[in-house]
């Protein structure tokens, strides 16, 4: 082994963890596999009428500015940790860590759930995507029969037994489209992270290829340049907004949802983390590879989103079209042929990507958790091939997990919305138990630090994702408010019930040493060398 990789699993040992999965990613690709995850080409383009439907060209450009800052907030705070702390289960050994175990579970949990729904939303995405941009733009397919329709109202000469026969197919084909794009995803995973790690490298720089092309295509062959676009807030919830926001609400709430624009998309991150164990030099590549995949997120997206408006040859209109105005921006660019064609295929190959960093970042929080003692069944779950070096349970189960979220519609529909509420609210968990941690328990420190400006950014991002929690529940999210009343009383249920008695968490003070005899055997059965 290298000198990094030997001071890698010494630091792992001291946290009371062995060395089983394999430590073969660089620097590049623990930023790519976060870059990846957050996807520009994925909620930059599907959310985009998010944006447009709030606060119009303004809310997709300064509106993507403020929320990527705020993210780059959380990134810093979170790397800060993660540089001191550097396992695979992030922001679950961190909280527990820093706020104790029953913080450090109900973090897991909030997490998982986030990171579960991030798969089944992206990969949704890719088979709308593949359905719309490839099979039917690029290879003119009729996809009728796989697309659903509204039924309130009917369309024109449609009967209702029509419609649900229609919807009853266009549900059956995308079930069956999600599995396959999950089980490949699965497969790659399984078969060792250096496939992955190749896939994610590539994703890297292709996100970075397709964005710069498609801000070009928009620019080149549609943009009017009347920059006053990027500057002028129009409220356009309600129907100006083709009720992508049901009801008008007041301009700064507005401003506030469409803030879930870019920060539906700079999510993800904590990837970066998950393959902490993966990763050589980690306290020094983690903290980078968050920072990094966050900044150059926004840079790239922001070009994007500017082209997108100056592009808009009626920016009233692209709001009016609600969920379909960017497809219907792409569609009658008048740009070459060949050229959409490339960037379409690009597209939907970048999202299929990005999921599978969602499913990898998803597997290691498993695998983490559960070898703690998290997960029911933990035995099985936290089980790591010798031959691949990749907790093949714990990919499976997440493969399973994310296809299953997405067979209940309603549900679907509100959690995927919320994914990235759940998500943030599982980063300021850590951020605020560090926050009254740091200087008392808190006092190893990696060799990323904030220094003074620790606490203030702290504060920060915690204030952050309140108003962001705030947001998110606002119509059309407005359903998350049950399903987040019906979580806090399970979990709180589930601790005081059962949890709080079994529920060890990760291992501090004297259980570190105890688990040294465990550590060698665990290596030993996956062949590490120690």
């Amino acid at each position: 082994m290298s000198g990094s990789t030997d001071e890698d699993v010494k630091v792992l040992h001291s946290m009371g963890y062995a060395q089983e999965l394999a430590r073969r990613m660089g620097g590049f690709s623990n930023f790519a596999i976060s870059f990846s995850i957050i996807c520009i080409l994925a909620g930059g383009i599907t959310s985009f009428p998010l944006a447009m439907g709030t606060g119009s060209g303004f809310e997709a450009t300064i509106g993507w500015v403020i929320g990527g800052v705020f993210a780059l907030v959380v990134a810093a705070c979170l790397g800060q940790i993660g540089s001191a702390y550097p396992t695979a289960g992030g922001l679950y050994h961190w909280s527990s860590i820093l706020g104790g175990r029953g913080w450090g579970w109900a973090t897991a949990w909030i997490n998982l759930l986030g990171l579960i729904f991030v798969v089944a939303s992206v990969n949704v995405g890719v088979w709308l995507l593949f359905r719309d941009l490839v099979l039917s733009g690029v290879f003119h397919v009729d996809v009728t029969a796989w697309t659903a329709v509204t039924t309130d109202p009917l369309p024109s000469g449609m009967t209702a037994e029509q419609a649900t026969a229609i919807n009853s197919s266009a549900y059956t084909a995308q079930v069956v489209a999600v599995s396959l794009i999950t089980l490949a995803q699965a497969l790659i995973n399984h078969f060792g992270i250096k496939l992955t790690t190749l896939l994610t490298d590539f994703s890297g720089y292709l996100i970075l290829v397709i964005a710069v092309v498609l801000t070009l295509t928009f620019l080149g062959w549609g943009a009017g340049w009347d920059f006053s676009r990027l500057t002028t807030f129009v409220n356009n919830t309600g129907d100006p907004g083709g009720n992508y926001v049901p009801e008008a609400r007041p301009a700064f709430i507005a401003f506030l949802v469409g803030l879930l624009y870019p920060l539906y998309t700079i999510t993800g991150f904590d990837a970066s983390a998950h393959t902490s164990e993966e990763t050589q030099n980690a306290r020094v590549a983690v903290p980078r590879g968050m920072i990094h995949s966050v900044f150059w997120s926004l840079v790239f997206g922001f070009a994007m989103a500017v082209s997108f408006v100056l592009a808009s040859p009626d920016l009233a209109q692209t709001a009016k079209d609600g969920g379909a105005g960017w497809f219907n921006l792409f569609n009658n660019l008048p740009a070459p042929g060949l050229l959409k064609d490339v960037l379409a295929i690009g597209i939907v190959l970048a999202n299929f990507i990005c999921a599978l960093a969602g499913l990898t970042s998803t597997s290691r929080m498993i695998y983490a958790f559960a070898r703690d003692g998290g997960l029911p069944a933990s035995g099985v779950w936290k089980g790591v091939s010798p031959t691949w070096r990749t907790p093949v349970a714990a990919i499976w189960l997440g493969a399973v997990l994310s296809v299953a979220a997405t067979l209940y519609s309603p549900a679907f529909a509100a959690l995927a919305a919320g994914c990235a509420l759940f998500l943030y609210v599982s980063y300021a968990m850590p951020i605020a138990a560090g926050l009254l941690a740091e200087g008392k328990t808190w006092t190893e420190f990696g060799p990323f630090r904030l220094g003074i400006w620790s606490k203030p950014l702290g504060v920060i991002a915690v204030l952050g994702v309140l108003v962001l929690m705030y947001a998110g529940i606002q119509p059309p999210f407005d359903i998350l408010i049950n399903y987040a009343i019906g979580l806090l009383v399970l979990l709180l249920v589930l601790w005081f019930g059962i949890e709080a008695r079994r529920f060890k968490g990760p291992p501090i003070g004297g259980d570190i040493a105890k688990r040294a005899s465990e550590i060698a055997e665990a290596e030993k059965a996956v062949g590490q060398s120690t």
